[in-house]
């Protein structure tokens, strides 16, 4: 078996197993039989060709107290309705709309800096995206509950990371410390959605955003509303989806600047010809094409989902490789984003690689930080044009530059943290 090793380095286990045994790797966790899936052709087949015949793994589903049944944990008939209803708010011509609020909260996140403050990023960008998540999706100023979330989260994320490295997969049930700890994170969060949803239904106002279209959501069947447990559960997975992966990839985003002077200089020129000390806007997208390859190119060294698991809910097979019901199968992300046969070295930050048709020739599960086929995450154009756009307001005012003597590491808990923080020193332009 492999826990030991997974519990000593993660990342470092699923790069040995790709470099010693290949594409398809076999092992076992606890009682549970593993395939590490490394070939671009296989994930697809497993995401997509073979999607119905698996659910999400166990793992994941420790989030299950957290997230409940909404639509990340959400499965077969019940995922399907709910993706149908979820789906309007992320449609291309629903999220353009976003991208003045993103702009404006990202500028007055800025206008808040200081030449030469020291801030730790992570945390600024997780209390940015949060209050960016809150406006957007359910019209509610959540700036100020930016801390306490923050604590909740990092305890929710250090507990799921610690559950699937030493494979205590306690009941949450049960008084232990540190389940004890999870209740209260749990409760936190709870006590913010429920505030938000109750000050909605007080209104009955219809705001055209995520939480009215819960709210006023009605069963094809039997026209009966959602029920408040319904609601909250959706509701607190789009507000943590929403603004943590975003957060996690905006932080890899400056770390990597920071070490990468020319890289910086040419965002900082393309951002000031395009901008000319406005706020960035959805219009200017495609023309921030260097600050988009940027961003596609930290995700694709610091995936926030660093690995997508699958458990088998009948006999199938993968790549030629018999799948028993019950197995579970893992693709790396970390692994697969790093491997020389797609990527010319690997290791290094170019974004500049992303400006030709190198998109287009990978194979398509070469590069998958949203994940693919029918689950592949219902935010990613929110979070790609959220990203660039938060990044194009600052980098119009700031540079950032990393404080000496940190040792910032990647670590797996539910998205790759950067550990302890990313301490950085405010420059203005």
């Amino acid at each position: 078996g492999s826990a030991a090793a997974i519990r000593r380095d993660q990342l470092g286990f699923y790069e040995s197993c790709a470099r010693q045994y290949g594409d398809v790797v076999e092992t076992r966790l606890g009682p549970y039989r593993v395939l590490l899936i490394y070939h671009p052709d296989a994930i697809e087949e497993l995401f997509v060709a073979r999607s119905r015949d698996f659910i999400k793994s166990r793992g994941v589903r420790l989030l299950r107290p957290l997230l409940g049944d909404g639509l990340f944990l959400a499965e077969g008939e019940s995922w399907l309705r709910q993706r149908r209803l979820l789906q309007p708010p992320f449609h291309p011509q629903g999220i353009a709309r976003y991208s003045e609020v993103m702009a404006a909260f990202a500028a007055r996140h800025a206008a808040g800096a200081r030449d030469g403050d020291v801030r730790e990023i992570h945390g600024e960008m997780m209390a940015l995206t949060q209050a960016i998540v809150g406006k957007t999706l359910f019209d509610a100023d959540v700036s100020g509950d930016a801390h306490e979330v923050n604590q909740a989260a990092r305890v929710l994320a250090e507990d799921f990371g610690a559950r699937l490295r030493t494979l205590q997969l306690l009941p949450y049930w049960l008084p232990t410390p540190r389940n004890v700890r999870s209740w209260r994170a749990i409760g936190r969060l709870d006590a913010l959605i429920h505030r938000i949803i109750a000050e909605r239904r007080a209104s009955e106002e219809d705001r055209g955003d995520l939480l009215s279209m819960l709210l006023h959501a009605r069963d094809a069947d039997d026209g009966s509303r959602m029920s408040n447990r319904q609601v909250r559960d959706e509701a607190m997975t789009m507000y943590l989806a929403g603004h943590e992966t975003t957060a996690v990839a905006l932080s890899w985003v400056w770390y990597l600047l920071a070490q990468h002077p020319e890289a910086e200089a040419r965002l900082a020129g393309e951002v000031r010809e395009v901008l000319d000390d406005r706020a960035p806007a959805v219009a200017d997208l495609p023309r921030l094409r260097y600050a988009g390859m940027v961003v596609t190119e930290a995700m694709r060294l610091y995936p926030p989902a660093y690995g997508l698991g699958r458990q088998a809910e009948r006999a199938t097979e993968i790549a030629g490789h018999a799948v028993a019901a019950g197995d579970i199968l893992i693709a790396p992300t970390w692994v697969v984003h790093h491997d020389p046969r797609w990527f010319e070295e690997p290791a290094a930050f170019r974004p500049e690689r992303w400006a030709g048709d190198l998109a287009q020739r990978l194979p398509r599960f070469a590069y998958f930080p949203f994940g693919g086929g029918p689950r592949q995450c219902i935010g990613n154009s929110f979070a790609q044009m959220e990203a660039v756009l938060i990044l194009a307001a600052i980098a119009s005012r700031f540079r950032l530059d990393l404080v000496p003597g940190q040792r910032i590491v990647p670590t797996p808990y539910i998205t790759l943290r950067p550990t302890p923080g990313v301490r950085m020193r405010v420059a203005r332009r």
